[in-house]
């Protein structure tokens, strides 16, 4: 079969900090000091030993990465953030050019990185989606038999002669899916910029999507949503601090990147490396799951409660912050989300935080959970502000349902939960 796509031994290396500006009007101190140190540069670099101190200011996003896909396949691309996944894809899309290594594309690339990519914000919708089939190589007669669809698709009609720096954050994501849906490119680059929309213009992204895999069409899709990345690829590839560490069928590869970096010990301890510099107001600490007596464990009983507590540092005062659990199945369907600030007398209390050590905990009551694996993850935030920091896929633990409702019957019950709800029967004749 045809190689669509073929990337060989890829790696994208990017400069932290600001870029040194091309011209610098030096003083005359940095004149002499550089005048001064010259041979001894010069000498260190023949042997091989420069200090040159831009070296430790790089990194690399991607390195030693290398696949082939054959035409008409859909793989997902699946990893924590920061693993390289835009970064792939924007090489795929010729978007950068990678700093080592060699890509092969076969056929035109449709793309939809973030909001608006490839869209002149100065242009109407109607000139924007000429100008990407242009773009694309299609003739305007092809853009013209496609223009219609594209415009239902995106409800934005109202518009479409309206210049597109004046649409929403949800329009422009609509017509820029619309655009690189509709115009037909043999391979179709879709990153997380669906999590914009809203959930029925995901679900019909999806089922959209889902028609464009089954028309023999290429597609690469990165999403955290592991349900998605289920129902629409084959296969999918684990991206790691930028390396490739796994390709294998969905399932296998989804399972795998659930589990990976999961405590078995009920308890997530985070080290300085997993906090962004930028963020250094709050650092994490450790999450724990307990059992009533207080003991950190891994298995939980379904029919008892369970404690979740996140212990973190604040470096300094914040107002605002809120931090959060995430429950989840091991296939990223939530099942619930809670806050330490719901409550609004706590809200109130707890509205700006001084510096110090804190824990926050929650009691989830006995009667919720299925049998099963769940996941859980953390957030702290201050709300429409800043995120402080998230691990999505922290730490996991397993339910034993042992005494829960309705286990005489020694049957699998399908959902996440297992409420035991008060029934009553009644006979009203004779």
């Amino acid at each position: 079969m045809t190689i669509a796509i073929s990337v060989k031994n890829i790696g994208k290396q990017y400069k932290i900090g600001a870029a040194e500006t091309k011209f610098r009007y030096n003083m005359l101190r940095d004149v002499i000091v550089d005048t001064v140190t010259a041979p001894v540069r010069i000498a260190k670099a023949l042997i091989g030993k420069s200090d040159h101190r831009t070296n430790q200011n790089y990194v690399w996003a991607l390195k030693d990465v290398s696949f082939d896909l054959e035409e008409g396949k859909v793989l997902g691309i699946v990893g924590k953030n920061g693993a390289g996944k835009s970064t792939l894809l924007k090489i795929l899309s010729r978007v950068t050019e990678p700093t080592v290594g060699t890509v092969s594309v076969r056929g035109r690339v449709g793309s939809l990185l973030e909001v608006g990519t490839g869209f002149h914000p100065e242009l109407s919708g109607r000139e924007n989606i000429y100008m990407n089939g242009a773009i694309l190589g299609m003739r305007r007669a092809e853009i013209d038999s496609k223009f219609d669809e594209i415009v239902d698709f995106s409800e934005v009609g109202q518009f479409i002669d309206t210049p597109v720096k004046r649409y929403s954050s949800g329009m422009y994501l609509r017509l820029a899916f619309a655009v690189a849906a509709h115009l037909e490119p043999e391979i179709l680059v879709v990153d997380e910029v669906l999590a914009v929309g809203d959930a029925e213009f995901q679900k019909k992204c999806l089922g959209k999507m889902n028609d464009v895999a089954q028309q023999g069409r290429t597609v690469l899709f990165v999403s955290h949503n592991m349900s998605a990345i289920l129902r629409l690829t084959q296969e999918a590839i684990v991206l790691q601090k930028g390396q490739m560490i796994m390709r294998a069928p969905t399932q296998e590869a989804v399972d795998y990147y659930l589990s990976s970096g999961q405590s078995q010990a009920g308890e997530k301890f985070w080290s300085a490396e997993d906090v962004s510099v930028a963020n250094a107001e709050f650092t994490p600490i450790s999450l724990k799951v307990k059992e009533r007596s207080g003991k950190v464990v891994d298995t939980i009983r379904s029919t008892e409660p369970v404690m979740l507590e996140f212990e973190y540092q604040l470096n300094t005062s914040i107002t605002g912050l809120r931090v959060g659990l995430y429950i989840s199945t091991m296939r990223g369907e939530y099942i619930f989300t809670s806050f330490d600030t719901d409550d609004a007398s706590l809200y109130e209390k707890f509205d700006t935080r001084s510096a110090g050590r804190y824990v926050s905990r929650v009691e989830i009551p006995a009667d919720i959970f299925n049998e099963g694996r769940y996941m859980v993850g953390v957030n702290a935030s201050s709300f429409g502000v800043k995120r402080y920091f998230m691990d999505e896929n922290a730490l996991a633990f397993n339910v034993d349902i042992s005494g829960a409702p309705g286990t005489q019957w020694g049957e699998p019950r399908v959902g996440p939960v297992r409420p035991r709800l008060n029934w009553k029967i009644e006979k009203i004749d004779n």
